[in-house]
């Protein structure tokens, strides 16, 4: 699907299917199909929201899964969130941003929970 994506990208103007074919037998089926939005999206993105539908958006389990942080889960969201046309709103994403840095630094032990509340009142 990255070649689609290019090819969107490229003349700005959603593209339409006119062929599909099946691999294992002769079957052609002719017309106009019109992509989905997950269509435009790179395979990694594809992946990425398999992923938190089969975890049914449970982000520690969608962490567990792909080896990645909360704030990369988030982040990686809200990136599929953008490439499918949908407005992030940036100061809402800064300071989940923040927010989940905190929450990692305390799970890498790297600042106490005491500090992490302080921080986290401050962001208010």
């Amino acid at each position: 699907m990255k070649d689609i994506t290019k090819a969107f990208d490229l003349c700005g103007v959603d593209l339409v299917v006119t062929e599909v074919r099946s691999k294992n037998s002769e079957v052609i089926i002719r017309g106009q199909f019109q992509l989905s939005k997950f269509d435009y999206l790179s395979k990694e993105h594809q992946y990425f929201i398999e992923v938190f539908i089969k975890n049914q958006g449970n982000i520690k389990m969608i962490e567990k899964e792909l080896g990645i942080s909360y704030p990369t889960v988030k982040k990686t969201l809200d990136e599929v969130s953008t490439a499918m046309g949908y407005k992030v709103d940036q100061k809402s994403q800064e300071l989940e941003e923040k927010r989940s840095e905190i929450i990692e630094q305390i799970r890498t032990g790297a600042i106490s929970i005491e500090k992490a509340e302080e921080l986290l009142k401050k962001l208010k």
